[in-house]
């Protein structure tokens, strides 16, 4: 009989880097090119099996996805409590967006100082629009000493990857 556990995953980042779409992708496998602003939080949830040394864990993540607009800075703190992890998000055509994760992470890290996180540079398959090198966002997660990856949500892209990953820090770290 497997273990069962829940434990929330918050998606944080600027708008337009993809937050909505990864979580699309990664619970449904669909992407949609229609933009449609997150207002508040939406709320989804995956089920994956994690095995561990002794066990099978069937992990559900309730991923919470968390506008990205300056309107909302006031409320996201009371979104972020209880949260085991999360994915910080940001777009490889647009820098600033980068530089904008600093402030979710100390967000992140100031309610719940224990969640795991990973980073993820979102869109590499607009690859003629692309601003940021890998490097450049190595640069940024060697502060923090957490995973960063690549990802396409509109081709699906390592996404199944990096959550799954997420699950494995939220059993074996968190």
């Amino acid at each position: 009989m497997p273990v069962k556990l829940s434990k929330k995953v918050c998606l944080l980042g600027d708008f337009a880097v993809g937050k909505t779409s990864l979580v699309r992708r990664f619970v449904h496998d669909l992407f949609d090119d229609k933009y449609i602003t997150t207002i508040g939080v939406k709320v989804s949830r995956k089920t994956v099996v994690v095995p561990s040394a002794s066990d099978v864990v069937e992990l559900t993540m309730m991923l919470w996805d968390l506008a990205g607009c300056a309107e909302f800075d006031q409320v996201r703190a009371s979104y972020l409590r209880g949260t085991a992890g999360a994915v910080l998000v940001c777009d490889v055509t647009r820098p600033e967006t980068l530089d904008g994760l600093r402030s979710y992470v100390d967000d992140l890290l100031g309610v719940s100082g224990d969640a795991q996180f990973v980073v993820v540079a979102n869109k590499i398959d607009l690859i003629e629009h692309q601003q940021i090198a890998p490097a450049d966002v190595e640069a940024v997660v060697e502060r923090w000493d957490v995973p960063f990856f690549l990802t396409s949500a509109k081709t699906g892209e390592e996404v199944q990857r990096l959550f799954r990953h997420l699950g494995r820090l939220l059993l074996f770290r968190g």
